[in-house]
């Protein structure tokens, strides 16, 4: 199966290096165009190649990595997935200016660490997501866990775990192989819409560093 990867950041880029460490080949995309991507390519190597959103849109599995205001416009303009598989590595937060009045918010129990929840209403993020991919099945994984952990995924004697969520048992089956393939192993935890139990910052599975032995 081919693989793409929309947004380059810290999970996205992150995400790339751990398939060139297995020789996977993946597209990388962002908003500034294949040109900036250059220094990341020739870093990880000929496996992955720079290409534009429509272009890493096109893969049979897309990882989405993108921050949360900038979504819709990452993803305005493209055709209708048709059945393709999305992972939404995504969680609703948006950055704050350590000198604005939401980093000195009382009610804003995350300010210390430079971000604040958007207020979807009360919805799973992963429902709001799949809105903006019509005709995707929607896999969340790979957003439990600070996306710096994608620096060193090995763990002594055993493999880092990263939790799957999904209504169409067969694209969670693909996106769990690929997993697999990187030398991780996941849970699955259900449906989509239980994809809120490990969104960042509150899900109860936020943060849970497991590991396989």
């Amino acid at each position: 199966m081919s693989i793409g990867i929309i947004g380059s950041g810290k999970l996205g880029g992150g995400f790339a290096r751990a398939l060139a460490r297995k020789n996977i080949p993946a597209l990388i995309s962002n908003s500034r165009g294949p040109e900036s991507l250059r220094a990341l390519t020739q870093a990880l190597g000929p496996s992955i190649r720079a290409a534009t959103v429509a272009e890493a849109a096109r893969a049979d599995i897309v990882l989405v990595a993108v921050r949360w205001p900038s979504l819709k416009d990452a993803l305005r303009g493209l055709p209708n997935w048709n059945g393709r598989i999305v992972i939404d590595g995504n969680n609703p937060l948006v950055d704050i200016d350590p000198n604005s009045p939401d980093a000195k918010d009382p009610t804003n129990p995350v300010a210390a660490y430079g971000i604040k929840l958007v207020d979807i209403g009360g919805r799973p993020s992963s429902s709001v997501f799949q809105e903006l991919v019509p005709g995707a099945r929607v896999v969340k994984a790979f957003n439990h866990l600070d996306a710096q952990v994608f620096a060193n995924l090995d763990v002594p004697n055993g493999q880092r775990v990263f939790f799957v969520a999904g209504d169409d048992p067969g694209a969670k089956a693909d996106v769990t192989k690929l997993i697999g393939q990187l030398d991780l192993t996941s849970i699955d935890l259900g449906s989509l819409e239980a994809g809120r139990l490990f969104e960042l910052p509150f899900g109860p599975l936020a943060i849970i560093n497991l590991v396989k032995v």
